[in-house]
Parts: C-alpha cells; structure tokens; sequence
C-alpha cells in the first residue's frame, strides 16, 4: 500500500507545477509510526487516519488542497513532487515519514496540474 516517492523524473506528473496534497502531521515520530501502521496493516482510508492522528490544521482529513512549487518546506515539497497521485482508500504516500522542522508528515497527492 504505502511506497516510497518514486525517483524524480522528466516527466508531467514529477513536473506540474502545483499538486493538490493531503498530510497527516506531528511532532510526535512515534503517533506517526501508529498512523503508519493504521495505513500499511489495516489499510485505512488516508483521511481517516489523519482525522485520528494529524496535530495540525490539516486535522480535519488531513486535505491541504492545491499546493505550488516554493510554497513548502524543502523536505516535504520534494517528497510530495515525488508521489504519484493516488486516491483517499488506496493511497501511494511517503514511506518512511518525512521530518522536517515542523514534525513529521506523512504524505500523498491526490492530483496533480
């Protein structure tokens, strides 16, 4: 269920300039880890998990809608330019998490333009 971020390519989904994200974050490496299992074992649609776990504003399903290129932390902007878009009840996100200052996030992209 959960894959790595594939490897950057030349192509228009690694390309597109903004991706319409969805996150579940804390600061906790250890609730992330919880969530992660939720998502790898139990197969949980991502925006349920991030509703029971994310410490954020992006609590409610973890939707943080349409992102552009520079808007994000370095870490994170190039994990979710990494993923291809997948949807809420079977999601491709980052595995493991991505830390950065802000915590740690689990990441997928749901669309990409």
């Amino acid at each position: 269920m959960g894959k790595k971020p594939a490897a950057k390519s030349k192509g228009a989904e690694a390309e597109g300039a903004s991706g319409k994200a969805t996150k579940l974050k804390s600061a906790n490496s250890v609730r992330v880890m919880e969530a992660m299992a939720k998502l790898k074992e139990e197969n949980m649609r991502f925006d349920k998990v991030a509703e029971q776990y994310s410490e954020d504003k992006a609590k409610a399903g973890g939707a943080l809608g349409w992102m552009v290129r520079g808007s994000m932390v370095g870490p994170f902007q190039d994990a979710a330019f990494a993923l291809q878009p997948s949807t809420l009840d079977k999601p491709i996100f980052t595995d493991p998490p991505v830390k950065t200052v802000h915590g740690y996030h689990i990441i997928m992209v749901e669309d990409r333009k």
